[in-house]
């Protein structure tokens, strides 16, 4: 399936266990779900409007992603992560099409900057590429090629420097 097929929107309220049970089902640990629900509670680093789920036909919430307040080199900039599939649903192009609509919505009001610590070979489909090709580091190791970012709106300057994530991440 494409991206296409899927239905996305933004999460509500209501959706909160929803996502738990996504990232549940999508990750060995609880990890991930705690991580949302820390970052939900983060009044300066959940953004309304920037959690997104992607249903199946059926109206069955199966993908969700997440992007979050981040700073680089003390600017404004999102965090993407975590982005969860049900496993019976992966490889089918539900994580894609919440992370399209996630990105899109955050191109729209007006951000800029977006930083992921992920997979290498699947996040540059989106546009990111490593982050030490624009001067953002994290102060933690990490493989080069696992931080990416990408500017939404590649037309303004983007922040350079150290990435500081929410507490919730748990990093430096």
């Amino acid at each position: 399936m494409n991206d296409d097929a899927w239905t996305t929107r933004p999460e509500t309220p209501s959706d909160a266990e929803e996502v738990r049970r996504i990232n549940l089902a999508a990750f060995p640990t609880a990890g991930e779900a705690d991580l949302v629900e820390a970052l939900r509670a983060d009044g300066e680093a959940w953004l309304p409007g920037l959690s997104w789920l992607a249903e199946a036909a059926d109206g069955t919430a199966v993908g969700h992603a997440l992007l979050t307040r981040c700073r680089v080199g003390g600017a404004p900039a999102l965090a993407l992560a975590p982005v969860a599939v049900r496993p019976e649903w992966q490889r089918t192009g539900a994580g894609s099409a919440a992370v399209r609509a996630a990105l899109a919505a955050a191109r729209e009001r007006g951000e800029n900057l977006v930083v992921v610590l992920g997979h290498p070979e699947y996040y540059p489909r989106f546009g990111f590429r490593r982050a030490s090709e624009r001067g953002v580091r994290v102060a933690f190791d990490v493989p080069d090629e696992a931080l990416m970012t990408l500017a939404l709106r590649p037309e303004l300057p983007a922040p350079a420097g150290t990435v500081t994530y929410p507490p919730a991440f748990g990093v430096a």
